[in-house]
């Protein structure tokens, strides 16, 4: 399983929200590509990027920060949060980056993105599915860096673009994001059941690594990890041993 560290960035700071509230944000570094560096010593390949101010509004302010990110890490980076166009897909590509991220327009128009798919390769596209768990059980799809609730559940979403050829997919459990209280087992086991074939990333809520090795367990392609590397609570001689266990 492949561990995918996160930087989240604001305003041209490297922060983490809690719950995908931006009225609870912790900073933890007012240089982004200095965190970039200490994840590129990591024993990992990848790394997920979110600007953040682009997911709310749909505008990329931090597009230099990222730029810089993609140059200097040496890592495989998947750029998420604003990405709303064909040209926004093909600029990123064009600039070094792996993956582009595609989460609102993903759910408000799948018409658009589902060409991109054919277009530029279903292993650069990255189909990104933020839910919250109805008391029922039901994911609930949101959009716009959270602050949305939609009327579809993630099980739709995913037939949809399945069926489009989709590759990877990243889901986050919304209230589970930033809060280290472990991610939700449940659901991403769902998911493998449903689409055995989709490269499905885990996200949200990894406080240790023993939560990845029990995602690992579970069959999960890979998982996304922030605040949890950012705090010190998984260790880079961790990351190493995790690895050379596979």
């Amino acid at each position: 399983m492949k561990i995918i560290p996160a930087i989240d960035l604001r305003n041209g700071r490297c922060v983490r929200l809690l719950k995908g509230d931006f009225d609870k944000e912790t900073e933890y570094s007012s240089n982004p590509v200095e965190i970039g560096g200490q994840f590129s010593a990591l024993d990992v390949g990848d790394m997920h990027i979110v600007d953040l101010d682009g997911a709310l509004t749909g505008t990329q302010r931090n597009r230099h920060i990222v730029a810089d990110l993609v140059n200097e890490s040496g890592l495989q980076v998947q750029v998420g949060g604003g990405i709303r166009s064909r040209e926004d897909v093909s600029g990123w590509l064009g600039k070094g980056v792996s993956r582009c991220v595609v989460g609102s327009l993903a759910v408000r128009e799948p018409e658009v993105v589902i060409p991109w798919l054919d277009e530029f390769g279903a292993d650069a596209i990255v189909i990104a599915l933020d839910v919250r768990i109805e008391a029922a059980g039901r994911p609930i799809l949101t959009t716009q860096g959270w602050t949305e609730e939609t009327d579809t559940s993630l099980w739709e979403c995913l037939d949809e673009f399945e069926k489009a050829g989709a590759r990877h997919i990243l889901c986050t459990d919304v209230l589970r994001d930033g809060t280290l209280t472990g991610p939700n087992f449940d659901l991403y086991s769902e998911i493998l059941n449903r689409y055995p074939a989709l490269q499905l990333q885990a996200s949200g809520g990894v406080r240790d690594i023993e939560d990845l090795e029990v995602l690992r367990e579970l069959g999960v392609p890979a998982a996304i990890t922030g605040k949890a590397l950012l705090d010190g609570k998984i260790s880079a001689e961790e990351i190493r041993s995790f690895r050379q266990s596979e």
